[in-house]
């Protein structure tokens, strides 16, 4: 059955679980990861590759993913803002953040009015040439505006060093940089300061968003 944008991103019943102590996995570790602060990226780039200066930060807890992602995006332009302040503006609870277009508003109010706008993935559409290349066109276009894009997905994907990050109950992230015109993006993910950053082919990043959605 096909999900819709306002999908709510929730805990799996494994990772209620694994927060009580139970089940433990990568995904587990990574949400359960202490905030820490570190440089993800820092340099600007020509030649159809940017990355923007990111001052990190983990969350704080593992459903803080959506007001972290945020905050990490909003980082790129000097913004320090505080994740637990986000997080009440978002109506974030320890189901998570409710979908992207609770993301967009609290975007808006820190860089302007309508400068961020949510796009939804449907599931069946996520292999489609003309998503795959709006996401990355839209992705390409707010970085070089210099700002990051926040993104909530689903599931496993893999990165370009072929590692997985599984996220089955949802997850947000930020797209913070671009490489080969936009083919490969740079992701800060909030869950595991071992894995901050990490580039993804857009295909795949697609196929991960599919059923919900981005903020660019």
């Amino acid at each position: 059955m096909a999900t819709t944008l306002l999908r709510k991103t929730v805990l799996t019943a494994a990772g209620i679980a694994a927060t009580a102590g139970g089940i433990a996995g990568p995904a587990i570790a990574a949400h359960a990861a202490p905030t820490t602060s570190t440089s993800v990226v820092a340099d600007r780039k020509g030649h159809g590759e940017r990355e923007l200066d990111v001052r990190y930060e983990a969350q704080p807890n593992f459903y803080f993913c959506g007001p972290a992602a945020a905050r990490n995006a909003l980082s790129v332009q000097g913004k320090n803002i505080d994740v637990h302040a986000m997080a009440e503006e978002m109506g974030t609870t320890e189901a998570g953040t409710n979908s992207i277009n609770d993301i967009t508003p609290v975007l808006n109010k820190e860089t302007g009015k309508d400068v961020y706008k949510s796009t939804e993935i449907p599931v069946d559409k996520a292999r489609d040439r003309d998503k795959v290349d709006k996401l990355r066109a839209d992705v390409v276009k707010t970085v070089d505006d210099g700002r990051a894009v926040v993104a909530n997905i689903a599931g496993t994907a893999t990165d370009t060093d072929g590692n997985a990050h599984s996220f089955e109950g949802g997850h947000y992230i930020s797209v913070v940089g671009y490489r080969d015109g936009g083919k490969v993006v740079t992701i800060a993910d909030s869950a595991n300061p071992n894995q901050a950053s990490y580039r993804m082919d857009v295909d795949e990043l697609a196929r991960w968003i599919a059923s919900r959605g981005y903020s660019s």
